[in-house]
């Protein structure tokens, strides 16, 4: 059997795919893959300035590519409804949504909306963002909705009373809990949508080890540049590059062979580094009533309700 790479991306001539985070790291190699097959690609960031950057250095290796920034903020809930508002006034259909922006192992901090950092980009402001994006997904033939999450999900857990973190902070276990939000929330909306008949594929996936620069920026917020120096020298021994990282997400979002549901990553030792294979979540981690509480939860803290149990609609 072949190993899949970014070769055998199908044909996205046609296709409108939004890749949250999409200037710097996986969400750059992302975009440059669906990109350079013909997907028109908006690049849903927080820094409008350095997406802009990042789309003139992926214009020189993707000539002609159909590439729009779009300011997205997932720290603050009412970007997230400015961003849906607007791209909605432009945009009739939806192909593809990439959550794939993120932090990682920062200092304590909260959202604009009062939410522990982490837990509120990583998972919160995603929710928001496909429940308001959900109409527009739901109408668009084909659609895919992928979740970038992380092997740090397995020592992610879930405690509803402190999803905030005011006590006790712990930065990688912060870090760990909201990718495991992102496994539940996906699992939980695969099943919503199948019970309603809804043709949506939604999937998750993650980069292994991936030389990504989420290392990085929680150096630099961390206030330790060094440890910056010594996450280059790691990875330059152990990670594998920033664009394998990026094919899991991209053979999510592209190949005909991904099932609902599905959790792809890197199928090489330990999940760390490899080409796309099917993986799978902790299962002690993801019982339907983890993923139920937290999708309650997610549409009280944002405000925002979708194929919820009161009203599946």
């Amino acid at each position: 059997m072949s190993k899949w790479n970014a070769g055998l991306i199908p044909s996205q001539e046609g296709k409108v795919a939004i890749v949250t985070g999409a200037n710097s790291g996986l969400g750059y190699f992302t975009s440059k893959g669906l990109a350079e097959n013909g997907a028109e690609v908006v690049m849903a960031c927080r820094n409008k300035a350095k997406a802009e950057e990042a789309v003139d250095t992926l214009l020189k290796d993707v000539p002609g590519a159909k590439l729009k920034v779009m300011e997205l903020d997932l720290s603050d809930l009412s970007s997230v409804k400015t961003f849906t508002e607007q791209f909605t006034k432009e945009y009739k259909k939806l192909d593809l949504l990439i959550n794939n922006a993120g932090l990682m192992a920062i200092p304590y901090r909260k959202t604009k909306d009062g939410f522990e950092m982490q837990f509120g980009v990583n998972h919160l402001g995603h929710f928001a963002l496909s429940a308001q994006l959900f109409a527009l997904l739901r109408s668009t033939p084909g659609a895919r909705i992928v979740i970038v999450s992380s092997m740090a999900h397995k020592f992610g857990n879930m405690d509803l009373d402190n999803l905030n973190w005011e006590k006790n902070y712990r930065k990688w276990s912060a870090y760990g809990r909201s990718k495991l939000a992102n496994i539940l929330f996906m699992l939980e909306l695969a099943e919503r949508v199948d019970s309603k008949g809804i043709e949506l594929k939604v999937l998750a996936a993650h980069p292994g080890y991936a030389a990504s620069n989420l290392l990085e920026k929680g150096a630099e917020m961390n206030g330790r540049p060094w440890l910056i120096k010594a996450g280059h020298m790691v990875n330059s021994i152990v990670a594998q590059s920033t664009e394998m990282g990026a094919l899991p997400s991209l053979y999510a979002a592209t190949s005909e062979e991904v099932e609902q549901g599905g959790y792809y990553g890197p199928g090489g030792f330990n999940e760390m580094r490899g080409h796309p294979v099917r993986v799978y979540p902790n299962n002690k981690k993801i019982g339907k009533d983890s993923r139920v509480k937290l999708w309650e939860r997610s549409e009280e803290l944002t405000g925002v309700s979708f194929l919820s149990n009161a009203n599946l609609a």
